[in-house]
């Protein structure tokens, strides 16, 4: 509606009921999205896996409309493997996050993506990296990150508990943390998560916790 301050349309364009979390530990990053597919008052599915693997070694958690996560995911992901068989060598994780900053800047001018992402990679070099970009193609390195309305219940819990360094016991603690937030707070029903990790030995799926 033209009553609607263009700020506000904006500031709910940007939250979801997606809910993903993010967090660098020690020698690895842990995301974790909820596994709820829903559009409007109805849920659709309830196994959806919203953390895309870009390459052996990167990964993404998507939140926001389903079909616009789904197709910049794909197109960030196939660009990443087009270069690598064009040129030999491989995107590092900041690299990646950059190129996919581009992209959703360039898109704002065209046709903008309803989508968030988060980017998490491990390098050789350099240890493991969490991004954040939004839609509106801002993009920041991020010791954690939330994205979806999740971040008004599982921000404070970063603040109280998230320290840089953390084994991965500690990090499965912090995610056990989040996980029972939201589903003791959170209006929206989630009951499932998906967890996944990336460190020197590629990415993975964590068997699902129970809170």
């Amino acid at each position: 509606s033209n009553d609607i301050p263009g700020w506000y349309q904006r500031r709910v364009r940007g939250l979801s009921m997606d809910s993903a979390i993010g967090f660098v530990g020690g020698d690895y990053v842990v995301f974790i999205t909820d596994s709820t597919q829903a559009r409007s008052i109805l849920k659709l599915e309830s196994d959806v896996d919203k953390i895309l693997q870009v390459d052996s070694h990167k990964m993404f958690s998507l939140s926001g409309d389903c079909g616009d996560r789904e197709n910049f995911a794909n197109y960030i992901q196939k660009n990443i493997h087009l270069y690598h068989y064009r040129t030999g060598l491989t995107l590092s994780t900041k690299a990646a996050a950059h190129f996919a900053r581009g992209e959703l800047a360039q898109a704002l001018r065209q046709r903008t993506y309803e989508a968030n992402v988060l980017l998490a990679g491990y390098d050789k070099d350099e240890g493991p990296s969490l991004y954040y970009l939004d839609y509106l193609g801002s993009m920041h390195k991020m010791p954690f990150a939330v994205q979806g309305y999740a971040s008004n219940l599982t921000l404070s819990i970063f603040d109280r508990y998230y320290h840089p360094g953390m084994s991965l016991e500690e990090g499965m603690f912090l995610a056990k943390q989040c996980i029972e937030q939201l589903k003791r707070r959170f209006l929206i029903n989630q009951p499932d998560f998906v967890v996944k990790i990336v460190d020197k030995d590629g990415v993975r799926t964590l068997p699902s916790l129970t809170v």
